[in-house]
Formats: C-alpha cells, sequence, structure tokens
C-alpha cells in the first residue's frame, strides 16, 4: 500500500507540511497489519509548469493517451502517484485559493484523465481515497463569511469526480511568523496568535492524524 501527500507550502516543516505528516502517521497506524509506503512530495523542489494544452493526452491511439506527455520533474511523479492508495493534498491559502503550484500540479495530474467524450468521462488508472487539508491565518468564522469552501469545492468536485471525494479538514488562524516583531503584521495580535495555537494546533494535529487513519478504513 502506498499513500503520498502532496505538499503544496513552500515550508517543510510548518503548519502544512506538519499536519501532511500527522496524516500520514494516521494511516500508518490505520494499517498496522499491512505494509505501507508513504511519503510527502514537495512541490517548491521540482521544476515543472501547469498544463500547456499540447492535448497529447487526448490523442487516439498514442503513447500518451491519458497521460501527461511534458517530460519535467513532475512526469515520473505523476505517473508514481496514478499508482497510490491514497493521496493527501496539502495547501496554505494564498488570496482565497490554494497555492499555484498545487493547482499546477493538479492540473497535469487531472486533466489527462478526461475525457471529451459525450459524457466527459474520466479514466484514471485506478480510483483511490483522497483528502484535502487547508491551512490559514483567517479564523474560521472569516472562513465561512467570505466563502472559502465554496471556492474549495470546485477542485474538490474535479478531485471526487476523477478518484474518490475527499476527507477535508481546515486548520485555521495559524501562526505565520516565529517573530512577529520582525514584521509589519499590525493586523494581529501575536499574544492573541500564540494561545490560539497553543490549543488549537495540537487539536488540528490529532485531526490530521484521525484524517489519515480514516483515509484508508
Amino acid at each position: 500500500m502506498k499513500v503520498y501527500a502532496i505538499n503544496g507550502s513552500p515550508r517543510k516543516n510548518k503548519n502544512t507540511a506538519t499536519l501532511l505528516q500527522k496524516a500520514l502517521d494516521g494511516v500508518k497506524e490505520a494499517a498496522k497489519d499491512k505494509e505501507v509506503e508513504t511519503e510527502i512530495i514537495n512541490l517548491y523542489d521540482l521544476n515543472y509548469t501547469g498544463c500547456k494544452s499540447c492535448f497529447a493526452c487526448k490523442r487516439l491511439g498514442s503513447k500518451s493517451y491519458g497521460k501527461c506527455a511534458i517530460k519535467d520533474d513532475i512526469y515520473e511523479v505523476l505517473e508514481k502517484v496514478s499508482q497510490a492508495d491514497g493521496l493527501i493534498f496539502g495547501s496554505p491559502i494564498y488570496f482565497s485559493n490554494i497555492t499555484g503550484q498545487l493547482l499546477t500540479f493538479l492540473e497535469r495530474l487531472l486533466f489527462p484523465y478526461l475525457v471529451y467524450d459525450k459524457n466527459y468521462s474520466t479514466i484514471p488508472p485506478k480510483k483511490m481515497p483522497t483528502a484535502f487539508i487547508y491551512t490559514m491565518n483567517v479564523s474560521e468564522n472569516l472562513m465561512e463569511q467570505v466563502g472559502y469552501p465554496e471556492a474549495f469545492n470546485k477542485i474538490e468536485y474535479t478531485i471526487e469526480r476523477t478518484f474518490a471525494k475527499p476527507l477535508v479538514m481546515y486548520s485555521n488562524d495559524t501562526y505565520q511568523f516565529d517573530d512577529y516583531s520582525k514584521y509589519e503584521s499590525s493586523a494581529f495580535s501575536e499574544e492573541a496568535k500564540a494561545a490560539h495555537r497553543k490549543i488549537q494546533f495540537t487539536l488540528d494535529c490529532q485531526k490530521a492524524f484521525e484524517l489519515g487513519a480514516n483515509l484508508i478504513k
């Protein structure tokens, strides 16, 4: 069994990456009697572009039908995750959406599986459970008020049509800096942020662990 976490954050040891690792720990815990291979794939380590509209993935009879043909740093990654037994995507929220790095990766992953037939069928090599972890500076109330979940639903719907409906968790009001005094951050209270993190992020780590466990149950 292979489960991959796709880290759409530029940071490898902060909020998003930490929660993704907790989710993978949950996967391992839930699969005690099975051999499980887990890995975090850090997208910011890789050099790649979004879809180039070459339509090689749609060319009938070609070797690239149903596959992305662009040979860059994620060419082999796309093949690897296509054979996974579970995928967990994670991203901080920039300008009310997932990072461009993750969105670009999802273009390359999902578009080749979309068939231009009358039903807009999908042809992934295998179905698999999926999950999405979102981390963000805004509070849960503000997230709801400005409609973040509705915006996220668009990509979640495409993932559902391709693989499976993703399990979802939000980590809100995250701690952004190691030292708020070094940055212009008067919009926030460092004291309140630290107090919130001390309690809530521990709970979020547990939620991520449970999400990973539920992913393969």
